[in-house]
């Protein structure tokens, strides 16, 4: 499971690092920037809802809590 939650973010990571490089780039190409980081948005909806998943389906656990 978190094989899957450190690839996700890492991929996240690449894509707002793509979408830097598009805006940053001399001929910025709004386009493109835009698929960069609204794959970005969708990478962090996917990661949220596995994550809620895997707290139902019983997969994570919440830390204990202090005492």
């Amino acid at each position: 499971m978190k094989y899957v939650v450190y690839t996700l973010l890492a991929a996240i990571v690449a894509s707002l690092g793509t979408g830097l490089f598009y805006l940053r780039g001399e001929r910025a190409n709004s386009q493109k920037m835009l698929r960069a980081l609204t794959f970005r948005v969708a990478l962090s909806l996917v990661l949220i809802l596995v994550l809620v998943a895997a707290y139902f389906l019983g997969w994570v656990n919440p830390p204990p809590a202090r005492s």
